[in-house]
């Protein structure tokens, strides 16, 4: 057999690979063709105008019901989380939470995880760290980019009284663009003007009450 043809074989047995670990570390990622444009109105990282956080006795908490239903076990554990750390804002929280899906999913793609190690539970970095060092291995590079973020919301929430911890996962459906080469330059995966979405469930864990204020992204999936 000809030896490009072998070389053709062996590329497109690794790109299967990778998608397959990507898909179980990360989300699922669906590609559309459409040019990058620029973006109008407010920039994708910045957060809308918070409302004032005021908490009426016997009143509904619009910091909670403006996200997730009233009286849901969501909505029951983040007032528990609110009681257990009364200046905890889940608005506030989620506008951290996007600006840490960008911070993390171009950190992995770009493979520089150093920054990422105290924002991720040690499972999810030894997830990241094996993806990184397996296309180190086969000589791929990733150059990707962020567009936006489309969608971003609470799934689910969970408030452990006893240990104080809390969980709240989020839905993201992100936008980016990747290419992936090889080592001699040759792009084998992606295209620089196909914008791809990206969603996530990402778990994030933290101590209510703790000194320390980061929550840490403890489990991913799609």
């Amino acid at each position: 057999m000809d030896s490009a043809v072998i070389q053709l074989l062996v590329l497109a047995g690794i790109a299967v690979f990778l998608i397959l670990k990507l898909r179980s570390v990360l989300g699922t990622r669906d590609g559309y063709e459409r040019p990058p444009e620029p973006m109008t109105g407010p920039a994708p990282q910045g957060q809308a105008p918070q409302r004032g956080f005021e908490v009426i006795e016997g009143g509904e908490d619009h910091d909670i019901t403006d996200h997730v239903p009233a009286s849901s076990d969501a909505a029951v554990a983040l007032a528990a989380m609110k009681r257990a750390e009364p200046s905890f804002s889940v608005s506030e929280f989620l506008g951290g939470a996007r600006g840490a899906y960008e911070m993390i999913l171009m950190g992995f793609e770009r493979g520089e995880l150093d920054d990422l190690v105290p924002f991720l539970s040690r499972d999810v970095f030894e997830s990241f760290d094996e993806v990184v060092q397996l296309r180190d291995r086969e000589g791929l590079k990733v150059e990707a980019n962020f567009v936006g973020l489309r969608e971003i919301g609470i799934s689910s929430a969970r408030f452990d009284p006893t240990s104080r911890e809390a969980e709240i996962t989020i839905r993201f459906v992100g936008e980016l663009t990747q290419v992936v080469y090889d080592r001699d330059g040759n792009a084998v995966e992606g295209d620089p003007n196909q914008i791809k979405q990206q969603r996530d469930n990402w778990t994030f864990a933290r101590v209510m009450g703790s000194d320390n204020p980061n929550w840490r992204l403890v489990a991913t999936g799609d």
